[in-house]
């Protein structure tokens, strides 16, 4: 018997559910395909729109110079059933049963990918003209308050703030961002790398609040906890997400501290034939010692050909290999291109390549002398270098790493 045939008779019957319809469902259901498996595929999302790709909301989607950002895939050709509009409810591992808000959904594999959600305000739920942007929705809504041109309080100076941010001020709205602590992207990098983007918002004529929190939203108006009165026309909130898992509740799935759900290095999860990927799973990490919750793109565009192997796998008893990237993400904000590769802790040695008052400049972090991480600010080069030595486990020079005229792959030991 032939492997395809194997294989054939190994699918033939059985349903493979993806739950959420995002980059990660969606590269799930096409990895299946890819990977020839010949079973049912359903691909479930909440929202009552095509699947779509996140990214572009806040940057062409919110300025109108783009009116969707749909994924360019046949679901019809690849022989993949799409059920928009339906929320999932629950999940009954023991019957292996999805519920739904259409009603039940029976599975042979489940896969879960229901992303993130926004954290909100406290206190500011159903006040006229506060915002969020994490769906096509959320940028549709906006797209007009930029186009009046109002004055915008953002609250939360992290990546989608600063994205927010830059958008409103190319279409002229005055900006004010208001951030709890003392700096940008607080809990993302070190205080003397997030120091020099401080400078970026007086440069792009916004205004950055730090140590400043909110004490309420009024109509019309921010109120922060020392009597500041900013006017707004309209508030974008962008302080953090959460793994969407609350649905989860009572089908034994295990969590972990932050909502998210704990997948093994195969990104299975701890109930039989459910697997997780994307934004709302934490994985096991042999490259870094820990388990890493990762809210980018590149993860759930990643993911899903792990979890895609290891269904096919299970049919003719393969086994692919753990799950453990490099994570990657990038950020377009005030002009420049920011990027960042791997994953930093407080103890790793930071290296500087070029001045950050200039405008291209890189930080490195480095454990045993090897690279962990580097965020990347006009350099894409030494970005797509540092990703490979990373992947590699290469060890560095320090002092050579520190010279910016010098490639990085030329700093090695």
């Amino acid at each position: 018997m032939s492997e395809q045939t194997q294989q054939r008779e190994a699918d033939a019957g059985r349903r493979v559910v993806v739950v959420g319809a995002g980059m990660a469902g969606v590269q799930t259901a096409v990895a299946l395909r890819e990977r020839g498996f010949t079973g049912t595929v359903t691909l479930i999302g909440a929202e009552p729109h095509q699947p779509y790709d996140r990214p572009p909301l806040s940057k062409a989607v919110l300025l109108g110079t783009a009116e969707g950002s749909a994924f360019d895939v046949d679901f019809e050709a690849l022989g993949v059933e799409v059920r928009l509009g339906c929320e999932a409810l629950g999940v009954r591992p023991d019957a292996h049963v999805l519920v739904t808000s259409a009603g039940p959904v029976p599975y042979d594999v489940l896969v879960i990918a229901t992303g993130a959600e926004p954290l909100r305000l406290p206190g500011a739920e159903g006040v006229p003209g506060v915002h969020l942007l994490r769906t096509l929705d959320d940028a549709e809504r906006l797209r007009p308050v930029l186009a009046r041109q109002h004055d915008i309080v953002v609250v939360g100076a992290g990546w989608i703030g600063a994205e927010f941010a830059t958008a409103a001020r190319e279409a002229g709205c005055a900006v004010t961002v208001v951030e709890a602590a003392g700096r940008p992207l607080a809990g993302a990098l070190p205080a003397e790398v997030a120091a020099p983007m401080t400078a970026w918002y007086a440069d792009a004529g916004a205004r950055l609040r730090t140590h400043a929190r909110v004490e309420r939203v009024e109509p019309g108006h921010v109120v922060l906890d020392d009597g500041t009165r900013l006017p707004a026309g309209a508030v974008v909130v962008g302080i953090g997400a959460r793994p969407a898992t609350a649905w989860l509740a009572g089908s034994g799935i295990e969590l972990g501290p932050y909502g998210e759900i704990l997948a093994d290095d195969r990104l299975r999860t701890s109930a039989p034939d459910v697997y997780a990927v994307g934004d709302c799973a934490s994985f096991p990490s042999a490259r870094y010692g820990e388990r890493l919750l990762v809210h980018h793109w590149d993860n759930a565009l990643q993911g899903p050909g792990t979890v895609a192997a290891n269904i096919v796998g299970a049919g003719t008893g393969e086994t692919a290999d753990a799950y453990d990237p490099v994570p990657y993400f990038w950020s377009e904000q005030f002009g420049r291109f920011v990027q960042y590769a791997g994953h930093h802790g407080a103890a790793d040695t930071l290296v500087w390549r070029g001045d950050p008052s200039g405008p291209a400049w890189t930080v490195c972090w480095l454990r045993d002398g090897r690279l962990t991480a580097l965020l990347a600010v006009g350099r894409p080069r030494d970005l797509a270098q540092g990703r490979r030595l990373i992947e590699a486990g290469t060890a560095m020079d320090p002092a050579l790493l520190a010279d910016p005229a010098r490639p990085l792959k030329a700093a090695t030991v």
